[in-house]
């Protein structure tokens, strides 16, 4: 358990410290080159990925609380990047209809065509930067293992539910 007293410290090898280090790298990297190719359309990585998760939700809405779990970043997290939308047009916020204590996202006709114009630009970047550059062989082993970390880190998903 990270953090316990009294432990003594298994150090990486140098193998598992590349290992670590070439994901980190690649991760940030990624992360940037994804962000660079929607500027084009006046949107980060972190909004298209919210109005991307909002375009799949059943009427297009989702409460965020469920949108923070998708994306996975902290609710306040969320609720700043949802006023940034909602003040560019593309979502509003509603009442939940279930309890009304709780908040809703939804998609507006701005927002779908924005999603709708910028998937084709991102669904590019994805494969030029990361997809096309791998094997199937080795992206087998990618959503393996990381579904594997994913089931550890959160308790109750399984592996498979990484599919969804």
């Amino acid at each position: 358990m990270a953090g316990e007293q009294g432990t003594s410290t298994r150090w990486l090898s140098h193998d598992e410290q590349q290992a670590w280090r070439a994901y980190l790298r690649a991760h940030r990297e990624l992360q940037v080159a994804l962000d660079r190719d929607l500027h084009c359309f006046d949107i980060s990585l972190p909004e298209y990925e919210l109005l991307s998760m909002l375009s799949e939700q059943e009427g297009d809405r989702a409460r965020m609380s469920v949108l923070a779990d998708l994306v996975v970043q902290s609710r306040s997290r969320v609720t700043h990047t949802a006023k940034r939308l909602e003040a560019r047009g593309w979502v509003r916020r509603e009442p939940t209809p279930e309890d009304g204590r709780g908040v809703a996202l939804a998609l507006t006709p701005a927002g779908r065509r924005l999603i709708e114009s910028a998937a084709p630009t991102h669904v590019h970047s994805v494969r030029d930067h990361f997809i096309d550059l791998l094997t199937p062989d080795q992206l087998c082993v990618l959503r393996d293992a990381f579904s594997q970390v994913r089931s550890h880190l959160v308790p109750g998903v399984q592996p498979e539910d990484e599919i969804a």
